[in-house]
């Protein structure tokens, strides 16, 4: 039994629920090693599956010499094959993510992180969990097992919530030195000057089940000012002296809800998952609703 006391990220009673999902692909991939996930393909693993009639260049050792010698026929015994299956986690660790109350989006995403890899190592997939700012900063790959759980939860733990944010370079870097095929879960505010395309567009020409989750906190979709302010950048420390007014803070939030749902649409044409994340609504509800809703977890 894995200890929770010093650990904020996951409570026991949520990891025992945790525990009875798995991370499920639209793809099916061919692992390095064999796994203790069922794969759709057919393999050589010790659970029958069906026959087909034999070809020449077909296996011997597979022939069902028992019909053969009732039909004078060939058949091969096809089997269910397990399969390693990959789960990356980009985690967006900049500074904008350092932000919200009662809990930050960058406490919010890790929480996300931690339970999705959870439920990839309780079902012996192979996680791997990257964390980025103007690049990747941090990376944890190859984990496999539940005996893992106490180094991953140390790491995300540790991660710092500094610098800028630069998707498109930390997508380059990943999609350049982890070419394997799998499913990769971004979790970002995706507030990042340079945009969102350059980024994605790294990741589409692999053959990467994507999923997206985008975290704001409630006052950058509601912000609670008024009057004159002076804002400040936390990533580039760029300064702003403006006037709220109620007409700009409309305006505010419709550049907001069209900044989104451009995301969604682009995210939506080129069949990647999108979803978004309010840090108000109950992490437990994410994970264990929304997330099983669009059919990342079941």
């Amino acid at each position: 039994m894995i200890s929770t006391e010093s650990n904020s990220l996951l409570d026991a009673q949520m990891m025992a629920r945790l525990e009875q999902l798995e991370i499920t692909t639209r793809k099916i991939f061919k692992g390095s090693m064999k796994g203790e996930r069922r794969s759709k393909r057919r393999g050589e693993s010790v659970e029958f599956a069906d026959f087909r009639n034999y070809v020449a260049g077909d296996d011997l050792r597979f022939l069902d010499w028992n019909i053969y010698a009732r039909l004078d026929k060939l058949f091969l015994k096809l089997f269910l094959e397990e399969e390693d299956l990959h789960v990356s986690i980009l985690l967006d660790c900049s500074r904008s993510m350092d932000w919200g109350q009662p809990v930050t989006k960058g406490l919010y995403a890790k929480r996300v992180a931690a339970a999705l890899a959870y439920i990839g190592l309780c079902n012996y997939d192979r996680m791997s969990v990257f964390a980025y700012n103007d690049g990747l900063a941090y990376e944890m790959a190859g984990m496999r097992g539940k005996r893992q759980t106490p180094l991953l939860m140390d790491y995300l733990q540790a991660i710092p919530l500094e610098g800028g944010s630069h998707l498109a370079n930390a997508c380059k870097h990943f999609a350049v030195r982890h070419p394997q095929r799998g499913i990769l879960v971004i979790l970002s505010d995706f507030l990042d000057k340079n945009g969102y395309e350059l980024g994605l567009r790294y990741l589409l020409g692999r053959d990467l089940d994507l999923y997206l989750i985008q975290i704001l906190a409630p006052d950058e979709l509601e912000p609670p000012f008024i009057g004159d302010l002076k804002l400040k950048d936390v990533e580039d420390n760029d300064l702003a002296e403006i006037t709220v007014t109620r007409a700009l803070i409309n305006r505010y939030k419709q550049n907001v809800r069209s900044y989104c749902e451009g995301l969604k649409n682009y995210c939506s044409r080129r069949g990647v998952s999108y979803l978004f994340a309010s840090t108000d609504v109950a992490f437990d509800q994410l994970v264990l609703s929304y997330l099983r809703r669009r059919g990342l977890l079941k």
